[in-house]
């Protein structure tokens, strides 16, 4: 035997061993693992969607819906292998035999399908870009087993064409999920919010807890869509299926548990009052020639917030499918801020409105009565701390002053001058008699009482928590650089609304709320009832206290007759009605650089409830950039108190 011949036999038998083990390996070792998989692609355990819970208005008008629409998803088990040979190019082809009508063999030219065609058909069928729908099935292959969500609210005709042509579309799937309909848009896009794809992040966090979890679900983004996201999205359903070649539903083989659709919410949002609230804040913006704003209306004695409004505002619908890239970077760019929740989350100096917590605290801590009686000229001027040769001159925002003032007169009439002396006293440069003022640690003292500085606990996200300043929050900050100490003048400027003090809408009408009630902080709560499916009663409202204000009843009586002053003869006439006697304090807040006119710019600000002697609810208007607050914010509340009281009733509250 030749040494060739020898090393041939030698490579078959080396060969033939070979494949025999690989055989082995396969069909004993590895075949119960194989053939598992191969049941997984007959047999699947699936998961159905539950239907996500309705929401409603205190009065039961229907604020959201599900509406029935065709979804198209991918399912990346079932998609063809990602490159062959083949379909290297898209018109890749294969041999295939089949018979003529004669009994003859004939060959004939059939498309190989790739991943790359699948998508490529599947991009232009739903117009959408094949490299978004790459990385989403690219995301989705932790769980290949689980639909991938490209696109819903398809058109029927799109829905029909992809379901006709799922011998040439393995792996595509098409359904009937419902999505989300809003049906008023921007009128209560900041309360209710919307709905969105499962982030990967909060897909693995869930994945221990919830073996029902996937990359497919929808889940709330913003608004009491989310806060409520658990209560809403109710349980899956389980089944037993077997698939086609294809990876569809061919036949249910178990049922073995149903879905439960969500919980509704009954919101305490009284729908028209929200309706008539924006359009008289949109008409205010128009007065003031400004482009945003908030109205916060709540019931002074449980907290429920009966109307809610930020503009400008958004039309959540636009998120009821995938949100398109172009009006994404619409919303985002918009200078004005439109996802914004102004009511909630923006901060400002609050104005004259505080003078409410500067009397307060002076009547409580003693600094003056209801017959102290102090001088206004129409400016305060005191030395520099450190160089008696400096003079600082704090002016009233009446130029002539107001003469004597009372605790009363100085609430109707918005005295500067009064309120400087309220909480930062006053040396007099002549060194004659001087006024005890509340000092810094006193004032901030009623503000946390009054709940600023702290979120209220409102059932939305972004909230914020405004800024109490003092001492110690002016050494921290990185622009004082020479770490100057709180002075004199800066207590003054808090006195009356103004320097560092930051304070959101919501909490302002909080403050509001507290002087009508008699000094109780309730938290903010937007949600009347959760109910089930079938309206059974699951959680009702139950007002929560959250702080209470140190007010004598004399005192609080003091500051409520000022306030009403305000409106029968000071700055808030406007909202003077023949037949309700409403209750109220402007503001209006400077901030920013002075303009060429030596003009700082400024908001306006309203805060009132009424009726005076029966309080049922409790505003804050803010207009930002609004210029004056009795000029352009008060006409808001006014046109909103029309409303209210034009009608029969008065919005159905929530009894004590």
């Amino acid at each position: 035997m030749s040494r060739r011949l020898f090393l041939f036999r030698l490579f078959a038998v080396n060969v033939l061993l070979l494949l025999v083990g690989q055989l082995f390996r396969l069909q004993i070792v590895e075949g119960p693992r194989y053939a598992g998989q191969a049941e997984q692609n007959r047999i699947r355990r699936v998961f159905t969607q539950a239907l996500r819970g309705v929401i409603y208005d205190r009065t039961g008008k229907l604020l959201v819906r599900n509406l029935p629409s065709f979804s198209i998803s991918v399912l990346p088990a079932d998609l063809p292998p990602r490159s062959s040979t083949a379909s290297a190019q898209p018109g890749g082809t294969q041999l295939a035999k089949s018979s003529s009508r004669d009994g003859h063999a004939a060959t004939q030219q059939v498309p190989t399908l790739s991943e790359d065609i699948v998508l490529g058909r599947l991009a232009r069928l739903l117009q959408m870009d094949k490299a978004e729908i790459l990385r989403r099935v690219d995301a989705g292959r932790s769980d290949p087993f689980a639909p991938v969500l490209l696109k819903s609210n398809v058109e029927r005709d799109v829905a029909l064409m992809i379901e006709e042509s799922r011998r040439e579309l393995p792996g595509v799937v098409v359904d009937m999920l419902p999505v989300r309909e809003y049906l008023e848009g921007p009128l209560l896009s900041g309360i209710i919010g919307y709905i969105g794809h499962i982030t990967e992040e909060e897909y693995q966090t869930r994945k221990a807890t919830d073996r029902t979890v996937s990359l497919n679900d929808m889940v709330g983004r913003m608004g009491v869509e989310r806060v409520f996201d658990k209560d809403l999205r109710g349980q899956k359903g389980e089944k037993v299926v077997e698939v086609d070649a294809n990876g569809r539903e061919a036949r249910a083989l178990a049922q073995l548990t149903q879905e439960r659709p969500g919980n509704s919410l009954i919101l305490t949002i009284d729908l028209e009052l929200q309706r008539q609230a924006t359009k008289a804040l949109q008409q205010g913006l128009v007065r003031a020639k400004a482009s945003s704003g908030a109205v916060v209306i709540l019931n002074p004695q449980t907290g429920e917030v009966l109307a809610l409004v930020s503009l400008p505002s958004y039309d959540n619908n636009l998120f009821a499918s995938p949100i398109s890239e172009a009006d994404w970077q619409r919303l985002v760019n918009d200078p004005n801020r439109p996802l914004f929740n102004r009511a909630i989350g923006g901060t400002y100096p609050p104005g004259s409105i505080f003078k409410i917590i500067t009397a307060t605290a002076g009547l409580q801590n003693g600094i003056m009565s209801w017959d102290t009686r102090i001088r206004c000229n129409g400016k305060i001027v005191i030395e520099d701390q450190y160089n008696p040769a400096v003079k600082y001159t704090f002016p009233c925002w009446v130029p002539t002053g107001h003469g004597y003032q009372n605790i009363i007169d100085a609430l109707a009439n918005s005295c500067d001058v009064y309120f400087y002396h309220i909480g930062g006293g006053y040396y007099p440069p002549d060194g004659s008699e001087h006024f005890e003022g509340l000092g810094i640690e006193r004032l901030n003292e009623y503000m946390r009482y009054f709940g600023l500085g702290r979120e209220t606990g409102i059932d939305l996200p972004g909230e914020a928590a405004g800024v109490v300043p003092n001492n110690a929050w002016k050494l921290r900050q990185a622009w004082n650089t020479r770490g100057e100490p709180w002075l004199t003048g800066d207590t003054y400027n808090l006195s009356i609304g103004q320097g560092y003090l930051l304070t959101t809408p919501l909490q302002m009408a909080n403050v509001v709320a507290a002087i009508a009630n008699g000094g109780t902080l309730y938290r903010p709560q937007l949600i009347y009832q959760v109910v089930d499916a079938d309206g059974k009663l699951v959680r009702a409202f139950s007002k929560e206290v959250i702080g209470k204000v140190p007010i004598s009843a004399g005192n609080l009586e003091l500051i409520r007759e000022g306030m009403r002053a305000a409106v029968t003869r000071g700055t808030a006439v406007s909202a003077n009605f023949p037949g309700l006697a409403v209750v109220g304090k402007t503001g209006t807040a400077e901030f920013g650089q002075v303009n060429e006119k030596g003009e700082h710019p400024a908001h306006a600000w309203f805060l009132s409830y009424a009726p005076e002697n029966n309080p049922q609810v409790a505003m804050a208007v803010f207009i930002e950039g609004g210029v004056n607050g009795a000029k352009y914010a008060v006409p808001v509340a006014a046109q909103i108190y029309q409303y209210l009281y034009r009608q029969p009733e008065l919005p159905p509250l929530l009894e004590e």
